[in-house]
């Protein structure tokens, strides 16, 4: 579906350049836009680099390990379909930390992980439990103390100060993020 709303968005800007004699401008902005990709890209592979590493780093320091423990009433609360021992707890927590520290790419692999141990405990079931569907609210819903992705774009694109979105992104996923614990919780008492 979204390849063919792309594909009507770029054949429509094309013919209405045609049609208003811009096409020049549209090859020089599609040339400009691929250059500033490439040079994107190159800064976010820096970024992601760097807060992998030092993912990994935490990981065998034991802090990873330390913060996982922390969570873990956290997550009986969000989470009581999920037995305390559960592999599926260890991936959520990752997924969880990674998603705070704004490492939505170092977040995927480990949500990914939990979802197939969640399925494993809803019995392979093609219908997803509460318990996955509250993983994926709360994934989705991204809890974020440092907006890495956000700071890095604001900083390529010359922002005089790009940690400045620290604290209004605290605030708005905060709010996210309670909206959808509260709207989990009732899903799951109205299903039950």
């Amino acid at each position: 579906m979204l390849n063919k709303l792309w594909g009507f968005m770029i054949v429509t800007g094309i013919v209405i350049a045609v049609f208003t004699g811009k096409t020049g401008e549209v090859g020089t902005a599609a040339l400009d836009s691929s250059k500033e990709a490439v040079t994107l890209c190159i800064t976010m592979l820096g970024v992601m680099s760097l807060w992998t590493g030092l993912m990994n780093i935490a990981k065998k320091a034991g802090i990873i390990d330390a913060l996982t423990r922390g969570l873990r009433p956290v997550l009986a609360l969000l989470f009581p379909g999920v037995p305390k021992e559960h592999a599926a707890n260890e991936y959520m927590a990752a997924n969880i930390i990674s998603n705070m520290l704004g490492l939505g790419w170092a977040a995927t692999p480990a949500g990914l992980k939990a979802m197939e141990e969640l399925k494993k405990l809803n019995q392979g079931s093609h219908i997803a439990s509460a318990d996955m569907c509250t993983f994926l609210i709360v994934n989705i819903s991204s809890l974020q103390l440092i907006p890495v992705n956000i700071i890095a774009y604001r900083s390529q694109y010359g922002s005089v100060s790009p940690t400045s979105i620290i604290g209004m992104g605290l605030v708005a996923t905060m709010a996210s993020t309670a909206a959808g614990i509260v709207f989990a919780t009732i899903a799951r008492k109205v299903t039950s």
